[in-house]
């Protein structure tokens, strides 16, 4: 076999045995890079699950910054609602999202964004976290229930409740809330109405005592404000009553702290949400 016969073969062989080592090594790069992306979101889901069913240590984290975040509503009887995101919660993780997230949830490894997007509401939705783009971007998404500023609700218009001057509830519906005068100077309390009920409703607001001679009033607005139309008869406290001319309308009594944001005095920013809690990863 002549020379140039053997040097040809050999670089036959060269180019063959470099194509085998460069599909082992993109085989074996193809492998990692699953066995990575499986364990990511692996990671993903657990840490979401927790996140939406723990409401951190303390459950009051978010009041003070540190902790173990959890993102889970305790309601009002301290039990802890599974599969929901609590608005306050959800802001303090924003407010320091690389200490919370990046670093203690991720160990620094993996970049996150959260969003919280309402359903059937007209709620914006709200993002928190880093800019998770490019290749590979991994995304997990679950049904929770959200609250928003529903701890600022004093009470339902929905349900029945006590009522002075004893409407019948098939054709009313009434709710009452008691107030101090240093309330007043703290707090703004509004009878906030979803916009389905605004146009159909007439209202009356007294303090303690029925008065025979009142006339009710139609509401012109979905939020109205009722500190100026309450009276102390005693300048220690008031007992509230609001009434409106519809059994069970979508109608929420609240009280605000003064620097609330009028943006967001809404109904539905009230309301227990059906949200999507959607997380973006990416190494």
């Amino acid at each position: 076999m002549k020379a140039i016969e053997i040097g040809i073969i050999l670089i036959i062989i060269l180019v063959i045995f470099g194509v085998i080592l460069s599909s082992i090594e993109n085989s074996t790069q193809k492998a990692i890079k699953e066995v990575e992306a499986n364990n990511m979101e692996k990671l993903i889901s657990e840490v979401v699950d927790n996140l939406i069913n723990n409401p951190g240590v303390p459950d009051n984290w978010q009041e003070y910054g540190k902790g173990t975040p959890g993102l889970a509503i305790v309601n009002d009887d301290g039990k802890i609602v599974a599969n929901s995101v609590s608005y306050a919660k959800l802001i303090a993780l924003g407010n320091d999202y690389d200490k919370l997230v990046y670093e203690k949830l991720f160990t620094s490894k993996i970049h996150t964004s959260m969003e919280l997007i309402p359903k059937e509401s007209a709620i914006s939705s709200v993002k928190i976290g880093e800019n998770v783009d490019g290749e590979n971007i991994f995304s997990l998404t679950r049904l929770v229930k959200c609250d928003f500023y529903k701890s600022y609700v004093l009470k339902s218009l929905e349900n029945e409740g006590k009522c002075n001057r004893h409407h019948p509830q098939d054709k009313h519906s009434c709710n009452y809330f008691k107030v101090f005068p240093d309330n007043l100077k703290k707090s703004d309390y509004y009878l906030l109405i979803d916009d389905s009920e605004e146009h159909d409703l007439s209202y009356i607001v007294e303090t303690t005592k029925a008065d025979e001679d009142m006339n009710w009033k139609t509401t012109i607005s979905d939020s109205i404000h009722l500190n100026d139309e309450i009276d102390f008869y005693d300048d220690k406290s008031a007992v509230v009553f609001v009434h409106l001319d519809k059994p069970h309308p979508k109608a929420l009594l609240v009280s605000v702290p003064k620097d609330f944001n009028r943006d967001f005095l809404k109904y539905d920013y009230f309301r227990t949400n059906e949200c999507e809690f959607v997380i973006k990863a990416c190494y």
